[in-house]
């Protein structure tokens, strides 16, 4: 299951010093590890031909030897995002908004923390000290807790896990009173669809729709038995 973290703090608190100290040790733990960044600018291409292209209101790919990059004309998801990746760590800076996965708090004073927790903090980094929040100062004790306590929810609030939404369940899994398995959508037992490691969200009204179609077309083949089904497929 993929670890995930977001890293929250104001403007220049040391958000992306932090993720990128963090991210050298996760690697070299042998771990893959992808960050994603939330910016309220633009994204840099201004004055290039990749903006050129852009105002025609086309997604745009980018080449070169050693990198490649998408832009779209159009707002995408975080979550919809990361099948184009395969790690096993992700490391978000910024996100404030974000209800699916637990939160590193970066601080220039302990008053900020309220402002950033929303119940989903699960320490603070540096030596500024919060209440009833555990402070960490090392870079490899950061990584640990990572490895141990992150995780990513489906954030679709679909409500399978008998809770609102997937704020409620992230809060509990936070506070230690339950478990990233009770994400449904995440981990059904009938079936599962990844996409380069990554696992599709499925709430239990897709998932019966996409099992009942599979097994409808399926039981029209020759040799066809009742049982555990596996299907390997390339995309195009």
């Amino acid at each position: 299951m993929l670890k995930a973290i977001s890293i929250i703090g104001f403007k220049k608190s040391g958000k992306t010093t932090l993720l990128t100290s963090l991210a050298k040790e996760l690697k070299s733990r042998g771990l893959k590890v992808a960050a994603a960044k939330f910016s309220h600018h633009g994204l840099d291409k201004n004055d290039t031909d990749t903006q050129k292209m852009a105002e025609m209101g086309i997604p745009v790919i980018g080449l070169t030897q050693n990198e490649a990059a998408i832009f779209w004309p159009e707002k995408k998801y975080l979550l919809d995002l990361l099948p184009l990746v395969s790690a096993h760590v992700l490391l978000v800076e910024g996100g404030k908004s974000l209800t699916w996965l637990p939160r590193i708090l970066v601080l220039k004073s302990k008053h900020e923390a309220s402002d950033m927790d929303n119940g989903l903090a699960l320490a603070s980094w540096g030596e500024i000290e919060v209440p009833g929040l555990p402070g960490i100062t090392s870079v490899s004790t950061l990584a640990d807790l990572v490895l141990s306590k992150g995780f990513a929810l489906a954030g679709i609030d679909c409500g399978s896990c008998n809770r609102p939404d997937c704020l409620h369940l992230a809060r509990e899994i936070v506070q230690g009173k339950a478990s990233p398995e009770e994400c449904v959508a995440r981990s059904s037992s009938k079936i599962s669809i990844s996409i380069n490691n990554q696992t599709l969200a499925l709430n239990p009204f897709v998932e019966n729709i996409i099992m009942k179609s599979i097994l409808g077309m399926l039981s029209e083949l020759k040799g066809y038995a009742p049982g555990k089904i596996k299907i390997e497929m390339e995309g195009s």
